[in-house]
């Protein structure tokens, strides 16, 4: 799996412009437009899984029941069935060059590709920018305060929309942040990751670390019995729990893998670079989050599922706010790289001739302000609630590219047909319309997955979301691709 893999000339691109296809972004990359290698997609999602939502999980995944190592090897094996689902998912991305938004035009069809990429792209992407923004801006709200303590008197008892003014404030501040990131484009989030990546595994190391030995060491932290954890759930539907949740993390990068992989200088590149930057960073992941949420909730006397709040603990206060600005630079990172670069490229896919990628970060920026995720995360269950949300919605989408990718396409794309003629309107061209099987196959799946919602019987669905939407519509695909072709 080498260069030989991709395919895709300078000629077809020359074609495809003059064909209507203006907008830079929409269109194939070729060899010599791209930069990323198996370096590159190492620290591409590495750095980016150590985030404050990512503890979070973790700290909810310690009262299913289960022992701390048996939360970690979940914890594994959902890394590893997440890499092998990016990696392959990546193919189409990384022979032809082409974004998600073409690959998704090549699934559902041009007018069919509007819906999925709108709520990958836009409710998705937007709606988790949002609240990892959110989140971020409370981190940056203890640096203030530690340094600047009157900083949190700001503004007495004034409230915007239920949010304080020292809260509006850094959540501007961090928002800015974002923005400016998203805006600087994918060659300084490369060498920004590559740098991040070193300071994060140097900080949650050293967490994991101390955790072990404020705890007693390693043996207390496997050994530690978990109090009100939950009794009526099995070892093995609490493993399919936590595999799900990590399927759910990462069902928004997974599902748009094309918009990283197009930029590929091989399909062994990514499939071998993502494959060791999930795998390899859950395993240390496992490690660090249940010795830092354990080891501080022995020390402490006082479970501790939120890693803002262990920090907060420490009487250092150099340490304080080193630990927070790493926090905050993960978050930022993580939001350019998985929410906001994605939102930028469909938008542009939506709207191609008023909108290219800095005018879609500055939309899709505004919009996670507009949104107001500070009222979404009253509910201190948001976070579980919205990846279920996603799982629900882009699992069904990825079973179906699968399908048609793999044994639909088997993994030849005609470009000079997806990139058909936009100015002859009369053609007939099987990428022009709606994919029919494929969105019934997705509304299956989606059925399925929140059919728990509606029928406290399927609730197993409902607890699964990405994998019994995923399965739901890959099988039912299948069915209707065999026996019933698209008119």
């Amino acid at each position: 799996m080498g260069k030989e893999h991709i395919s895709v000339t300078q000629e077809e691109v020359k074609l495809f412009k003059s064909r209507g296809y203006d907008n830079e972004d929409l269109l194939p990359k070729t060899e010599d437009k791209r930069s990323m290698k198996v370096g590159n997609y190492f620290t591409l999602w590495m750095g980016n899984l150590h985030n404050i939502p990512n503890y979070a999980a973790a700290g909810g995944f310690l009262v299913l029941g289960l022992a701390p190592i048996n939360i970690m090897l979940a914890l594994v094996l959902g890394a590893i069935l997440t890499a092998v689902f990016m990696a392959f998912n990546g193919k189409a991305g990384s022979k032809y060059g082409i974004p998600f938004s073409m690959h998704l035009r090549a699934t559902y069809g041009e007018a069919g590709a509007k819906i999925p990429g709108f709520l990958r792209g836009i409710v998705v992407a937007i709606g988790w920018f949002g609240l990892q923004t959110f989140v971020g801006s409370q981190a940056l709200l203890i640096i203030i305060g530690k340094l600047w303590p009157k900083f949190l008197e700001i503004g007495g008892d004034f409230t915007f929309f239920g949010i304080g003014m020292p809260g509006l404030l850094a959540f501007i501040i961090f928002w800015s942040a974002n923005l400016a990131l998203g805006i600087s484009g994918s060659s300084f989030l490369n060498k920004f990751n590559t740098l991040l990546t070193v300071l994060i595994y140097v900080l949650f190391f050293s967490m994991g670390i101390w955790g072990v030995i404020v705890g007693g060491g390693f043996g207390n932290i496997l050994s530690y019995s978990i109090e009100g954890t939950n009794q009526d759930i099995s070892p093995l539907f609490a493993y399919m729990m936590i595999i799900n949740a990590v399927l759910a993390f990462w069902a928004a990068p997974g599902v748009s893998a094309a918009d990283f992989t197009q930029n590929a200088t091989s399909t062994k590149d990514q499939m071998v670079g993502q494959g060791l930057s999930l795998i390899v960073g859950y395993v240390i992941f496992a490690f660090t989050s249940i010795s830092i949420l354990i080891g501080s909730s022995i020390h402490y006397g006082v479970e501790q599922w939120d890693v803002l709040n262990v920090i907060n603990h420490w009487d250092s206060l150099p340490a304080i706010l080193i630990a927070m600005l790493i926090l905050l630079l993960i978050t930022v990172n993580s939001n350019a790289t998985a929410n906001i670069t994605p939102a930028a490229f469909q938008l542009t896919a939506l709207f191609p001739k008023w909108i290219n990628y800095r005018r879609g970060v500055i939309i899709a920026c505004l919009l996670g302000f507009a949104i107001m995720p500070w009222k979404l995360m009253e509910n201190p269950d948001s976070i579980y609630t919205f990846l279920n949300g996603i799982g629900a919605i882009l699992g069904p989408v990825s079973g179906v590219m699968i399908y048609q990718y793999f044994f639909v396409f088997k993994q030849e794309i005609n470009l000079n047909e997806l990139y058909y003629d936009m100015k002859d309107t009369k053609a007939i061209n099987k990428f022009r319309g709606i994919n029919k099987n494929a969105y019934i196959a997705t509304i299956l799946g989606v059925l399925v997955s929140l059919s728990g919602n509606l029928i406290p019987t399927f609730s197993i669905f409902t607890d699964l979301s990405w994998i019994s939407g995923f399965i739901t519509a890959l099988v039912s695909y299948g069915i209707l691709a065999k026996f019933f072709a698209n008119k």
